[in-house]
Parts: C-alpha cells; sequence; structure tokens
C-alpha cells in the first residue's frame, strides 16, 4: 500500500482554520499515519495548535506522525502537499484596509476581496506567498500549493503567473450560494446541485439541478424567489434580476466587486465580533488540551472544506469532481483572458486538478467580470515590483474608486501603513 503523504500546513497557529483543517485530516481514514507538518512564526499559537493537534491523535487513533516547527524550511523537504491559510496582522490591517478608503470618501462594504483592501491585502500578502513558493521549488518542486488566504483570485494568479509551483485555490463560497439557493426552493442543500463559474466570492450560477432527476431547477428557484422574504440576501437577489443567474456567495463579498456594491451593507467586518469569538475558541481549545472537556462531535466530522479531499485524490488517484476551485484561467472560462484566476468546477486525480469549462456566461456577467481584469493584474504586478506608482494604477482601474484625488490619498496611506512587508520579489 502507498505510504501517505508529507503535509506541511503554513499558518497552522489560526485556531478558527486550524480546527477546520485538522477536522479534515484527522476523519480522513487515507491520511492515517501521515506526517503533518505545523507552521507559524507565533510560538505561542503554534504550540496550542500542536497540542490540540496531539488531542486528535490520540481521539481519533489516527497515528500521524505531528511536527511543529517556526522555520519553513525545515519542513519543506519531501513535501506532497503544502495547505497555507496564512495572514499577516489579518484583522489589525484589515480595519485600515476598510477605513482608510472611507476616510477619503470610498463607499464600500468589506475590503478584502475586492476594491482597495484586496490590493493592500496582496501588496503584503503576496510577497511573503512568492518566497514560500521559491522554497518549494527549491526543497519540494513536485508538491502542490494550496492556497485558502485571501484575496484568492489574486494570490493564485500571482503564485500561476511568476512561478512553477503546482497551485490551486479553496473556498467555500459556492456551497453558501447552494444553502443560500435550497432555502429559498424549500430543500435540503443535499438535494441541490449547483455549478457555477467566474472569480472567487464572485461566481454565477450556470445550474441549479435536482442531484437524482437532473431536473432544471431554475424555473421553481425563480418562482420561489419572487414571493421570498425581501429581506434575504436583497443585492445578490438584484444581481439575479438583472443579470438572470444567482451569483456567490453573500451580499457583501459580491458588493466588494461593484462600483454600487456599497448598497449591500457598509458595515464592513465584524472586528470586534471576530475578536470575541477568538476568545471563546481560546478558551474551548485550552479546556480541550487540558483534558477539562471532550474534544466533541462537531470537531470529530469533516468541516465540509475541500483540500483533503483534493489529497487523498492526488495522492491515491481516486478521481472526483470539485464543485469549485481557484485556478488559472487557461481557457477555463474562455470569454475571459487567459492570466487571470477563475473559480470552476474541476476534476481532480493522480494526474492533478483538471479545468472544466464553463462557457456561455451572459454578455453581462463576462462585463462584470472583465472590470476586475486589470486592477488584480495591477495589483499582483504592484506587489510583486513592490511599486507605489503601479499600486495607484491598480486603484485607478478599479470600479469602486470613485476619485483621482480619493485614489491618491489611499495609496499614500495604505502603503505607509504596510511598507514593512511590501518589497519587490521579482
Amino acid at each position: 500500500m502507498k505510504k501517505a503523504p508529507k503535509i506541511v500546513f503554513i499558518g497552522a497557529g489560526s485556531m478558527s482554520f486550524g480546527t477546520a483543517t485538522f477536522r479534515d485530516i484527522f476523519t480522513a481514514p487515507r491520511l492515517a499515519g501521515c506526517e503533518l507538518w505545523l507552521v507559524d512564526i507565533d510560538r505561542e499559537n503554534l504550540d496550542r495548535m500542536f497540542a490540540l493537534a496531539k488531542v486528535f491523535n490520540e481521539v481519533t487513533g489516527h497515528g500521524v506522525e505531528l511536527h511543529a516547527t517556526e522555520d519553513r524550511r525545515e519542513a519543506l523537504p519531501g513535501a506532497n502537499f503544502i495547505v497555507s491559510s496564512l495572514a499577516i496582522e489579518r484583522c489589525e490591517l484589515w480595519r485600515h484596509d476598510f477605513n482608510v478608503p472611507k476616510k477619503y470618501g470610498i463607499r464600500h462594504c468589506l475590503g478584502e476581496n475586492g476594491g482597495p483592501g484586496a490590493l493592500y491585502f496582496t501588496m503584503r500578502t503576496l510577497p511573503l506567498v512568492l518566497e514560500i513558493c521559491a522554497d518549494i521549488e527549491e526543497l519540494c518542486p513536485d508538491a502542490w500549493f494550496l492556497n485558502f488566504s485571501n484575496p484568492e483570485s489574486r494570490l493564485v494568479l500571482g503564485v500561476n503567473k511568476y512561478t512553477n509551483v503546482k497551485c490551486v485555490g479553496f473556498c467555500h463560497g459556492i456551497y453558501m450560494a447552494r444553502h443560500d439557493v435550497a432555502r429559498i426552493l424549500g430543500r435540503d442543500a443535499k438535494d441541490v446541485d449547483v455549478i457555477g463559474g467566474g472569480m472567487n466570492h464572485f461566481q454565477w450560477l450556470t445550474d441549479v439541478r435536482d442531484p437524482a432527476t437532473g431536473e432544471d431547477l431554475y424555473p421553481a428557484l425563480r418562482a420561489a424567489e419572487a414571493a421570498y422574504d425581501p429581506a434575504f440576501r436583497p443585492f445578490t437577489r438584484k444581481m439575479f434580476h438583472a443579470f438572470g443567474l444567482w451569483p456567490t456567495c453573500s451580499d457583501d463579498h459580491l458588493g466588494e466587486y461593484m462600483a454600487y456594491g456599497y448598497e449591500a451593507g457598509e458595515h464592513g467586518y465584524n472586528f470586534d465580533g471576530d475578536a470575541k469569538d477568538r476568545v471563546i475558541q481560546r478558551e474551548r481549545i485550552a479546556d480541550i488540551i487540558e483534558g477539562r472537556r471532550p474534544l466533541g462531535e462537531d470537531w470529530l466530522r469533516p468541516s465540509g472544506e475541500h483540500a483533503v479531499d483534493a489529497i487523498v485524490s492526488i495522492w491515491y488517484n481516486e478521481r472526483r469532481r470539485l464543485p469549485a476551485c481557484i485556478v488559472y484561467n487557461r481557457g477555463a472560462i474562455p470569454q475571459l483572458p487567459e492570466d487571470v484566476a477563475v473559480e470552476v468546477p474541476v476534476v481532480v486525480d493522480g494526474g492533478g486538478v483538471h479545468r472544466t469549462v464553463v462557457d456561455g456566461l451572459p454578455d453581462g456577467v463576462i462585463g462584470l467580470l472583465n472590470q476586475q481584469v486589470s486592477a488584480q493584474r495591477l495589483s499582483v504586478l504592484a506587489a510583486v515590483k513592490g511599486s507605489k506608482e503601479l499600486a495607484l494604477q491598480a486603484l485607478l482601474c478599479d470600479p469602486t474608486i470613485n476619485s483621482t484625488a480619493a485614489a491618491e490619498a489611499i495609496n499614500d496611506e495604505l502603503f505607509e501603513l504596510n511598507r514593512a512587508y511590501i518589497k519587490a520579489v521579482r
């Protein structure tokens, strides 16, 4: 029998994403006995999650060979898969990404995957990701890089354009959309099958079907939606009415990409709620590690993410269809340029990740997607070059920007706030 793979988890100190990854690894029978390296530069968080991984190992009897290190180069030699959920001062800098543009008159709703926030997430994150990929090229060139960090479309684009690393991104946005349409249809989510194409957090469902019969459920969705509670996903439904397809994955994520997206709400991310959740999560993990409470059935079930499914399929050549992954386009959506990152269904097997072609998206949807092309390309180029001038160009190409003066002021302030992480890497 083939030996289980070596997996390196970068950003393993993340309590929320770390626990989801542990759930998937420690409930996958084919990964019993795998080698798992946890990597994080925050020693306290790393030690906490390493201790939690030991509990998972004991409870499940999975026999995973566990290691923890602050030095990724110690972990990478011989790795088969690298799972990355890294973030640089995530909430602290994200607050600036959201608040600084508002100060200069930009109306936006989230500031993570679109608009000025996406630019500066890219400016500080992509250089680090590319440095990691340089290490992968040197130490484990056949490994797969599985990305969960935002902004996914821009990071996956950067890795594919500037490295030889095999890279794919994962997101649960399409499952959120499936849940929403199932809710409107009065069905369980498992009784709805969806296919979509577009960009990350900006997909459009081309098919909504009954998985058992293949029946097209779009007519039923349109009829049910017309009478459904108008307070549910109002901005998503405006776009559905205008363009004829249901978009992913929530009002605020969708609104990030549009000049009028602030209509989805200008509240931004719930930073205070996130901080409270982290305290609760930290306390729960401490109780589990110290034996005051059991691991719990909710953490002994798969999380619903699909990176581990992809690992098993690639490593053991088990062919599997995944509803959505972020990949370098190369014709997956023929109406878009080849050198952008798109989110489409894929088939995964021993040969890797195979794109499914999503053709025939309506002209209006393609128009919206094309509005992102230059902003995303330029943000990646600005990050690679460490260029403030290119960052300004990326802002001026972004649909959320409403004045040159605002763009210049935002760029001046956010560049200084992120200067410690901005560097030319190519």
